[in-house]
């Protein structure tokens, strides 16, 4: 069959199953249907194309009895699936056709679907580029998480602040999922434990507890070309009786929906504000509601081809994203004990060779550690298994560490004071074979530094695995005419192996390459500056330098110090309008957490300043400030391609990885950062000569701050440009209404010693932002540099990690899907 004769028969089809669902389940015609009935339906014939090979894929794993992996985290940040969905099975020119017979724009009608906001930032999208890769190298997979029906929440920004709204964006429905009531879960909570009078093995009855069911929903996850489809299912929280009729009817109308709203808070909102007790215990709840519906199902499934528990660890593997799903661990003992009888050794040696866990901060602030008071509460059996796994493991620590006390209490899963609390980061490298960090400076500085203790005791059990993201979905899909442009030039086979962009350095001194990637540079421009005028009424010049700065807002990722130096830029600007400088447009976007005050006055500083100067007639032309409010991934979309300078600023030793870095630099932009996280591979790959690297290493941050040898009063006072910008926001000239508005900055800065190290980097940070602005200035040099960033991304697919987990950590081995064609 021809490519032309295969696209007539897929339009045929898609024809077909539109019509039919649009009239039969969206019960619609041509004169009354809806722009969303029509994303419904294409959305319902696009799934019919691949459903077929969803159940062969769930076949085969059954039929084979392989070994699965399966990868739980609190955050899956999807994005929207149309497009996606439609490039991996191979369906753009069909689609295509069939929206010009239908009269329908479809770039229109794709962005009618909500972005699954099931994430905050890295952490959930990298679990969604792994799913990617799983899928379309033939891994057997299934993803693991909660469905959020508020996601994490939609930003509005209202006079400067951040003000959070709910993410509706399941109010339509979403036509991806399928909802699979026969695999309900019963979670457990509170209640009390007694031990089984006549089980030999220790085992336990949980009695008394309430109860809540958890109500799966699949979402397929396709592999490019349609390889393998693999589930990501998403627990929904649902109560065990829907209404107390014998409470409605003694008048007390809210008592009747009581126990139903109780359970339903449980998958409401990503992260709830835990700034209270009771959005402590919400969150706990979360993490075990969706922890105990995961392996409650993933046994089940290895119950129906398995009879022995010997065989899990060459059955199952569980790998734990974070520390969110940390209580995995004791769930699977507790399952494995007193509802399957084994005794705690064995259990235990099964536990540990099932699960692995990935950390994703070098920040001990970060590690996740839970009140013994809530664990006993809300999970008393855990919270007996966590103290007799803890038992067992100091007397490991004692005979290692000739039983120095000091290394007992650094090491137990309980910290003692001020409060009793479980440590769950502990509990997961004690109860996992495989710990890994995500890039290889994050890894070392894990073994030297975090857990430091738990490397020298379990040395062969730390790795690293640095991160990498999915071409299919940052590239060839965000990026179609750059991606045209690669495919023309060395072929498609990247899309399956990134390290055939290293092919492209063959136009390096070829005129017309380069100027064909420069145009498609300026055409993304064009397209970003059309969305930033309709998203803020903010005009910007496509010509300018757009330099870009979006994730998460925390202090060590250091937004603040970026909007510092443009009011530094501002400064100079004012001081010497005819200095030589570039037009630049610093873009921001990112969401702050509900309860961190720093972060979000940080949003608030962002706007007052991106208002201030903005306006300012004298420099408007050379320097504009944009902040993009509800920062999510159809943005990030449109921002990755038509950016030129990529902002990778965090303070050396904070971030583990990031993998913005990576989508930045393989859309040809050039990076901005200090050698932090992945930025140290990067640099290696690349060449830091084609970055503009500035700022202390981590060891140089460590020996400062381990010798307090750094004063930022010291920097303030003999730095007069920096002492201008503090003391602008100390004066209020940026919101004269509240003059003492961004006091706690400068105090923070001050005050409290600079904790992030801001004052020490800004000179050097100035001097790398103002190399990057002379040199676009050079278009053909910077062309060049941003072709080789390109061409030496190849390392940082997520397709090379997730070989790498699937060698090392899992075991784990492809398996092939055999095709069932459409007569």
């Amino acid at each position: 069959m021809t490519k032309a004769t295969e696209v007539t028969e897929q339009v045929k089809r898609l024809r077909k199953t539109y019509d039919n669902h649009l009239r039969y389940n969206r019960v619609k015609d041509e004169y009354n249907m809806t722009p969303f009935d029509q994303y419904a339906s294409l959305a319902m014939a696009v799934r019919t194309e691949f459903i077929d090979r969803w159940l062969s894929t769930m076949e085969t794993y059954y039929r084979e009895d392989v070994k699965r992996v399966y990868y739980l985290s609190f955050e899956f940040l999807l994005g929207r699936l149309m497009e996606n969905n439609i490039i991996n099975m191979g369906l753009m020119p069909a689609v295509e056709q069939l929206c010009k017979e239908l009269n329908i724009d479809f770039n229109s009608l794709k962005d009618i679907g909500e972005d699954a906001g099931l994430g905050n930032g890295g952490l959930g999208r990298l679990a969604a580029c792994f799913l990617d890769s799983l899928a379309t190298l033939d891994y057997p997979a299934m993803g693991y998480g909660i469905r959020y029906e508020y996601g994490i929440f939609r930003q509005e920004i209202v006079d400067g602040f951040q003000k959070e709204e709910p993410d509706t964006w399941l109010k339509n429905g979403n036509p991806w999922e399928v909802a699979t009531p026969k695999y309900m879960q019963t979670v457990k909570f509170g209640g009390r434990v007694v031990p089984l009078p006549h089980a030999k093995n220790g085992a336990f009855a949980w009695i008394d507890t309430d109860d809540v069911l958890a109500l799966p929903y699949d979402t397929p996850i396709v592999g490019y070309e349609g390889s393998s489809i693999i589930s990501l299912r998403l627990w929904s929280a649902k109560p065990t009786s829907e209404f107390n009729l014998d409470q409605f009817n003694k008048g007390d109308y809210i008592a009747a929906v009581d126990a139903k709203n109780e359970a339903e808070k449980i998958s409401k909102v990503l992260y709830p504000n835990d700034n209270s007790y009771e959005g402590k215990e919400l969150r706990f709840k979360q993490q075990y509601f969706f922890v105990s519906a995961s392996v409650q199902d993933l046994i089940r499934r290895f119950k129906k081809s398995n009879d022995s528990f010997e065989l899990l660890p060459e059955k199952v593997g569980i790998q734990l994203n974070d520390t969110h799903p940390a209580l995995t661990i004791l769930e699977l003992m507790r399952l494995l004990i007193d509802q399957e009888g084994l005794n705690f050794e064995t259990a235990w040696e099964l536990t540990q060779k099932t699960c692995a866990y990935t950390n994703h901060t070098l920040m001990p602030e970060a590690l996740e550690k839970w009140s013994v008071v809530l664990f006993e509460r809300l999970l008393p059996r855990h919270l007996i298994l966590m103290y007799e796994i803890n038992r067992v493991f100091l007397r490991d620590v004692t005979l290692k560490f000739h039983g120095d006390q000091q290394k007992i209490i650094d090491m137990s899963l309980f910290e003692e004071r001020p409060e009793k609390m479980a440590r769950m980061a502990y509990l997961s490298i004690v109860g996992s074979h495989s710990t890994n960090g995500v890039a290889a400076l994050h890894s070392e500085l894990l073994k030297k530094d975090l857990f430091h203790d738990f490397y020298q005791l379990y040395p062969g059990r730390f790795n690293n695995k640095t991160n990498g993201v999915t071409p299919r979905k940052w590239l060839l899909h965000c990026n179609p005419k750059l991606a045209s442009l690669i495919t023309k030039t060395i072929g498609d086979g990247w899309v399956r192996d990134l390290s055939l962009l290293k092919g492209l350095e063959t136009g390096l001194q070829k005129p017309a390459f380069l100027e064909e990637l420069s145009l498609i540079k300026k055409h993304n421009k064009q397209l970003l500056a059309e969305i930033i005028k309709n998203d803020t009424g903010i005009r910007v010049d496509p010509n300018s330098i757009f330099d870009v700065q979006i994730k998460r807002i925390h202090e060590y990722k250091r937004q603040l110090l970026n909007i510092l130096h443009v009011i530094l830029m501002y400064n100079r600007l004012k001081q010497n309008p005819d200095m030589e400088f570039n037009p630049m447009t610093i873009i921001f976007g990112g969401k702050a957490a509900p309860g961190y005050f720093n972060a979000k006055l940080i949003i608030k500083l962002i706007n007052s300043v991106a208002e201030y100067i903005n306006r300012d007639p004298e420099t408007n032309e050379k320097l504009k400030v944009v902040f993009i409010p509800n920062y999510r991934i159809s943005v990030a979309e449109r921002l990755f391609p038509a950016t030129d300078l990529s902002e990778q600023i965090s303070t050396a030793g904070t971030e583990a990885s990031g993998t913005g870095n990576m989508k930045f630099a393989m859309n040809g932009a050039l990076t901005i950062g200090t050698m932090d996280g992945a930025n140290v591979e990067m640099a290696e790959e690349i060449g830091a000569e084609h970055m503009f690297i500035f700022g202390l290493k981590a060891d140089e941050v460590a020996a400062l701050r381990e010798n307090q040898s750094y004063s930022p009063w010291d920097v303030y006072h003999e730095n007069a440009e920096i002492k201008e910008v503090l003391d602008m926001l100390a004066s209020g000239f940026f919101n004269p209404e509240n003059k003492n508005l961004f006091e706690p900055i400068v105090y923070t800065l001050l005050q409290k010693g600079d904790y992030y190290l801001l004052l020490q980097d800004m000179m050097d940070y100035d001097r790398a932002r103002m190399e990057a602005n002379r040199l676009y200035s050079d278009q053909k040099t910077w062309t060049q540099k941003c072709l080789i960033n390109m061409a030496n991304m190849g390392k940082f697919s997520s397709d090379r990690t997730i070989h790498e987990y699937a060698e090392d950590i899992w075991n784990l081995k492809p398996v092939h899907i055999a095709r069932k064609d459409k007569k």
